[in-house]
């Protein structure tokens, strides 16, 4: 590793914070994808330490590293530094765009790791465009997704409560998926941290009434 060398990649990831998202839609308040990456973080952790504590005594149970989890969920949306954040509607909606966009998202990670260190591309391009192929890993995509499908849905509850209907569609598609997942341990985060959401900051912290 060259110690004289500067490198841009972590520059570039701060700049996360200038992308936002639901371009299409009317948000009280603009999300961006660097917090946006948190939220899913934080929640695929959460996700990840459910399931281990539901499956730990199940004989061939695949149990991730939850800091592992989350490492792939904070990195889940860099490459949109360079491609944007495309609106759902778009991204999905044949099989070609999708496949397409898929392609743009791999040369873009390819890129962003271009502004590291040689010796430290190929870890960081694991988590840029992870592979997915071990049963482990394919666990680990779908903890991650489902993070992403509540951290969206607490969004809509977000603007929902401030009198925007903007996103009360979305909100009952995104709830339709989450609840399609068959998920113990989302079900869970559904029923028992969602409803918070919502609530005072006295009622979070058991000082209202």
């Amino acid at each position: 590793m060259d110690r004289t060398e500067e490198y841009g990649f972590f520059a570039m990831l701060d700049r996360m914070q200038y992308i936002g998202r639901w371009a299409l839609m009317r948000n009280s308040r603009i999300e961006n994808i660097k917090e946006h990456s948190f939220d899913v973080a934080v929640i695929a952790h959460c996700l990840t330490v459910i399931h281990n504590k539901n499956e730990k005594d199940k004989e061939g149970a695949i149990l991730p590293d939850p800091y592992k989890v989350q490492a792939y969920a904070l990195y889940h949306d860099c490459t949109e530094i360079l491609t944007g954040d495309l609106p759902t509607p778009i991204k999905y909606r044949n099989k070609e765009i999708t496949k397409a966009y898929k392609e743009v998202e791999s040369e873009a990670a390819a890129s962003l790791v271009q502004l590291l260190p040689e010796d430290m591309r190929a870890e960081y391009m694991e988590l840029l465009a992870p592979s997915m192929s071990t049963e482990e890993e394919q666990l680990i995509q779908r903890l991650v997704k489902a993070a992403d499908k509540i951290s969206a849905y607490i969004k809509c509850l977000r603007e929902e409560s401030t009198g925007n209907a903007e996103f009360a569609a979305a909100k009952i598609s995104t709830g339709k998926i989450i609840r399609g997942m068959d998920m113990p341990e989302v079900q869970f985060f559904m029923d028992h941290f969602v409803p918070s959401y919502g609530y005072t900051l006295d009622r979070i912290t058991g000082r209202e009434g």
